[in-house]
C-alpha cells in the first residue's frame, strides 16, 4: 500500500514539473482495496484495471521503474511509452490491460476468463472497475455471460462514491451495488474497502470459488479517493463534495494509517516500519531516476507495436506508410 501511495504522490509532483505529459488519475485513499484483492491472486492469474490504475499493477507485482518511465512517455516504460497513465499492461505478471473507457475492462476480463476455461487452465481473472461502470451495458452483459458459463472471474467494484463529479445517489436507483449480483445468480458481497484484511478475505474466497469452477463473484469495496478525478480537474473547486468530507476520510479512514495501527498492535516494531518506509522511498526515487534517464521513443518507430498482421510476409499500409 505504501509503494502505491508514494509512487502516486511522486507521480503528481513530476506532473507538476511538466514531466508527465498526460492526464493523471490517482488512487490515493484506495490502496487497501487494491492490495487486498491482488494478494489473493497467483502471479499467473490475470487482471484488468481502469483509467485510475497505477496502483493495480503495483499490487500485482509490476516494477516501479518501468511504471514511472511509462508515465514519462519513455522507451523504458512498461508499454515502451506508448500507453501512458491509463493503458498499462504487463503480461509477465498477468496485467492484461487497462482502459480509459469507463467499464472498458469488464468484457476484456470476461473474455480472458473464458479463454482460461476453454484452455483448461485454473487461472482466475480479477476485474477492477468503479461505481460509475456498473451502469454501463458492458457490466450487465459480461456478468450475465460469466454467470451463465461459470467463468473464473472476480468482478471487483471500487465504490469510491463518485463517478467524476456524480455521486452514486444521483446515478444509482439502487445504492447497494452488491445486490445487482443476484440478478445474475452469483454471490455479491460488500466489504470495507479501507480494511486490508476484510478485502483480502472476501477476494480470497471469491478466487477459491472461481478456481474450483463455481463461477464469478461480485465484490463491492466501499472506499474513497482523496484527490479529485484527475489532474485536469480544478482541485477542490468543483463543488461536488465538501472539504470537510474529504478531510474526514483522510483523518479517520486512511487505509495506510489504519493498517499501520494494526501492525503495531500485532507487535511489529516502529523500527521495522521505518525500514519499510525508507525502502519504499528509495525504490520510488530510483524509479524517477530510471524514467529520467530512459530515452524518448523515436518518431520513425511510431507504428511499432500498433498492429501485427496474422499473414506472414504480407504488406500492410498504415496512414500511407508501407509496413512489412
Amino acid at each position: 500500500m505504501l509503494r502505491i501511495r508514494r509512487f502516486e504522490e511522486e507521480a503528481a509532483r513530476q506532473r507538476n514539473l511538466g514531466r508527465v505529459p498526460a492526464a493523471l488519475h490517482l488512487s490515493v485513499g484506495q490502496e487497501a482495496a487494491i492490495v487486498g484483492a491482488c494478494l489473493a491472486l497467483r502471479r499467473d492469474d490475470a487482471m484488468t484495471g481502469t483509467h485510475r490504475s497505477h496502483g493495480h499493477p503495483i499490487g500485482k507485482g509490476a516494477h516501479l521503474d518501468a511504471l514511472m518511465a511509462e508515465l514519462f512517455g519513455k522507451e523504458g516504460g512498461i508499454c515502451k511509452g506508448r500507453g501512458g497513465s491509463m493503458h498499462l499492461a504487463d503480461y509477465s505478471v498477468g496485467i492484461v490491460s487497462e482502459s480509459a473507457i469507463v467499464g472498458g475492462g469488464i468484457p476484456l476480463a470476461t473474455g480472458c476468463a473464458f479463454s482460461a476455461k476453454v484452455r483448461g487452465l485454473d487461472q482466475v481473472t480479477l476485474c477492477f472497475f468503479g461505481d460509475g461502470a456498473v451502469n454501463q451495458g458492458t457490466f450487465h452483459e459480461s456478468l450475465n455471460m460469466a454467470a451463465l458459463w461459470k467463468l473464473p472471474v472476480v468482478y471487483f467494484c471500487e465504490n469510491n462514491l463518485y463517478a467524476f463529479t456524480t455521486s452514486i445517489a444521483q446515478s444509482h436507483a439502487q445504492l447497494d451495488i452488491a445486490l445487482r449480483a443476484s440478478g445474475y445468480g452469483m454471490p455479491g458481497v460488500t466489504v470495507d474497502g479501507q480494511n486490508l484484511n476484510a478485502v483480502y478475505e472476501a477476494a480470497a474466497h471469491a478466487v477459491i470459488r472461481a478456481r474450483a469452477g463455481e463461477g464469478p463473484t461480485l465484490i463491492v469495496a466501499d472506499t474513497y479517493r482523496f484527490d479529485d478525478h484527475s489532474f485536469r480537474s480544478a482541485s477542490g473547486k468543483l463543488g461536488y463534495r465538501s472539504v470537510e468530507e474529504v478531510e474526514r476520510y483522510k483523518r479517520d479512514r486512511d487505509p495506510i494509517s489504519l493498517y499501520r495501527k494494526v501492525l503495531l498492535e500485532e507487535g511489529l516494531e516502529e523500527e521495522r516500519l521505518k525500514t519499510i518506509e525508507d525502502g519504499v522511498a528509495e525504490a520510488v526515487s530510483q524509479a524517477v531516476d530510471f524514467a529520467s534517464a530512459s530515452p524518448m521513443p523515436r518518431p520513425e518507430n511510431l507504428y511499432d507495436y500498433m498492429f501485427k498482421s496474422p499473414l506472414a510476409g504480407q504488406t500492410s499500409f498504415v496512414a500511407g506508410v508501407e509496413r512489412d
